[in-house]
């Protein structure tokens, strides 16, 4: 048996809770992966694993394995990667995860010169406005705007730019509805909305000690930031939106910026700023480390 090969398995298994899935993640068959982990319980002559047809779970003795199997595996991958990388040369295949605007916006300008600077890194960029997880969809880093959750020791996060957020419309939507002056005044307007699961929308705002949470609606609820930019261009509502998809139409022009006096939180427990996310194992990937400080370099200058 390959010990190692088995307690890949069996971490993958725990990961992603199943040994069919774990067996796609790993590309091999299901009957090896359950075949691998049954042998590491024969070889450690006691159960890893609670097995029913709903879910698996980890036993006590599991539950240690795992923790020191995660640790070795880590070790190993540091090893690799530094012969790999040796020679302070970044190469091989990086896997991102983006969200779909901003990807789109200010990632996709930067990749010629990215590859021409380091042509021997192979980019899988994935763009999506989904929670991308580094585990299950076999992932180097993540792009994350907000949503950040820090409480996850597992977690390894970086700050590349900060994140600001505006309340704006069309001159020709004001001009039919008026100007908000205050945040109460939105419940009077179309407010359109982005899709975040099934909650209500609420914004939250802060002027010094005051604070307001306003819940708004209106005819237009979409999964697309770009949708909903497009909408407000063409006088449909106000949007609240990042001022890296709405700056140059505020500089032009086309939209106007609303209720700057107050400090918005659209939802109060996230933190705004545009963040890398990485797994712990890729602590000491250059080519992990050698994208993040390009982009942080490039926004800096963009944002």
């Amino acid at each position: 048996m390959d010990q190692l090969a088995a307690m890949r398995s069996f971490v993958k298994v725990v990961e992603v809770r199943g040994f069919s899935e774990a067996a796609r993640k790993l590309g091999l068959a299901v009957s090896s992966v359950t075949r691998q982990v049954n042998a590491l319980e024969v070889l450690l002559n006691t159960q890893l694993l609670n097995r029913s047809t709903r879910s698996i779970t980890l036993t006590p003795q599991g539950q240690k394995y795992y923790d020191h199997a995660v640790r070795i595996l880590q070790d190993v991958e540091d090893a690799t990667l530094a012969v790999t990388e040796q020679g302070n040369v970044p190469r091989g295949i990086l896997r991102v995860s983006l969200p779909m605007a901003f990807g789109r916006l200010h990632i996709a300008p930067l990749l010629a010169k990215f590859l021409a600077q380091y042509p021997q890194i192979k980019l899988d960029l994935r763009l999506s406005d989904g929670l991308a997880n580094l585990v299950e969809e076999d992932l180097d880093l993540v792009i994350r705007i907000g949503n950040l959750d820090r409480s996850s020791d597992r977690l390894i996060l970086r700050k590349l730019a900060s994140h600001q957020r505006l309340i704006c419309g069309s001159p020709t939507y004001f001009e039919r509805h008026g100007i908000p002056n205050h945040p109460d005044d939105l419940v009077h307007h179309n407010c359109l909305c982005f899709t975040y699961a099934t909650r209500e929308e609420v914004w939250r705002f802060q002027r010094h000690e005051e604070t307001c949470e306003v819940k708004v609606a209106g005819s237009l609820t979409v999964n697309s930031s770009e949708v909903l930019r497009q909408a407000c261009l063409d006088g449909v509502g106000l949007i609240l939106m990042p001022t890296w998809l709405i700056g140059q139409d505020i500089q032009a022009g086309q939209l106007q910026a609303v209720l700057t006096d107050f400090q918005l939180h659209p939802q109060a427990h996230l933190d705004t700023g545009i963040y890398a996310l990485y797994l712990p194992n890729r602590r000491h990937s250059l080519r992990v480390q050698t994208f993040i400080d390009f982009l942080s370099h490039h926004f800096n200058d963009l944002l």
